[in-house]
């Protein structure tokens, strides 16, 4: 792979996914793209580039995809879920008791682990959200992944990864090797395919927005364009978790901190009313 290669990779990456890669970087590349090479037939990256370069938008949509698509697995790092669990959820009970109704977005989901961790955790709620209209909406920007969300189908390894064995057996069936998550969780989730770099005003405005491990591959323009953007799809008394290497400071004053809750934010103009943690814990899936 040439300069002239990575800088132009590097730029369409910037232009279509945001995605804002250094110049010691050319090993993801090569790692992530040339398998994709082999698979249309090219002898290296710098002949995928070229195609690129005459038109080929399928090679150029597929890169992308390639490049942007990230690890995720069920309860990614536990604390988010426990924030969910002891303090989203008993808050937005008491807030929309009278419509009775939640909209939960997870943004760029991948294979759909994490929007499928927030409704379980909903499912573990019981009787407390029974009756109303919860609706968890998942978006990303590759279609690939996107497919094997909506089927639910995972492998004995990604079951392994952060599901606890009771929600395992509660929620999935085994199909052969495989591992498939119960029709009823998935009919809680909407996916869509969606780029955060385009206009998401069409989505309508969220109670908890999930952006997490998302704005770490943003430059700091980008990083606070989109808080611009995410601010206005959280309700005012809503809240937005981010992942544990980011944060709102610095970068828009949008969102503070919530106290004590690593990772959690809400509305500057909102007034915080933490949840009460002791009455929930009992049943957050990932009590200690």
């Amino acid at each position: 792979m040439t300069p002239a290669d990575y800088q132009f990779l590097q730029k369409l990456l910037k232009d279509r996914s945001g995605l804002d890669l250094s110049a010691d970087k050319q090993y993801l590349i090569e790692s992530r793209l040339l398998p994709l090479a082999r698979k249309f037939g090219l002898p290296g990256i710098g002949e995928l580039t070229q195609r690129i370069k005459t038109g080929a938008e399928d090679i150029a949509r597929q890169v992308v995809e390639a490049m942007t698509t990230n690890e995720t697995f069920f309860f990614r790092d536990g604390i988010p879920f426990d924030h969910l669990c002891e303090t989203i959820l008993p808050a937005l009970r008491r807030a929309r008791a009278g419509r009775r109704a939640l909209r939960i977005w997870s943004a760029a989901c991948s294979s759909g682990q994490e929007p499928y961790s927030i409704a379980m955790c909903l499912k573990e709620y019981g009787l407390d959200f029974s009756g109303w209209h919860i609706e968890i909406v998942a978006t990303d920007l590759a279609q690939g992944v996107l497919e094997k969300s909506k089927a639910g189908i995972f492998s004995q390894f990604e079951v392994q990864r952060g599901l606890p064995i009771q929600l395992l057996v509660k929620y999935f069936q085994q199909v052969g090797d495989m591992w498939q998550i119960n029709a009823d969780i998935r009919a809680m989730v909407q996916f869509k395919q969606l780029n955060l770099l385009h206009d998401i005003s069409h989505l309508g405005v969220f109670d908890v927005v999930f952006c997490r491990n998302v704005l770490i591959y943003f430059d700091q323009d980008t990083k606070s364009m989109m808080f611009k953007r995410l601010a206005k799809a959280t309700a005012s008394d809503g809240y937005l978790m981010l992942g544990a290497a980011e944060t709102v400071v610095g970068l828009t004053d949008a969102f503070r901190p919530v106290p004590d809750r690593r990772g959690l934010y809400s509305p500057t103009a909102a007034s915080i009313v933490p949840g009460d943690a002791t009455r929930v814990r009992s049943f957050s899936p990932l009590a200690r």
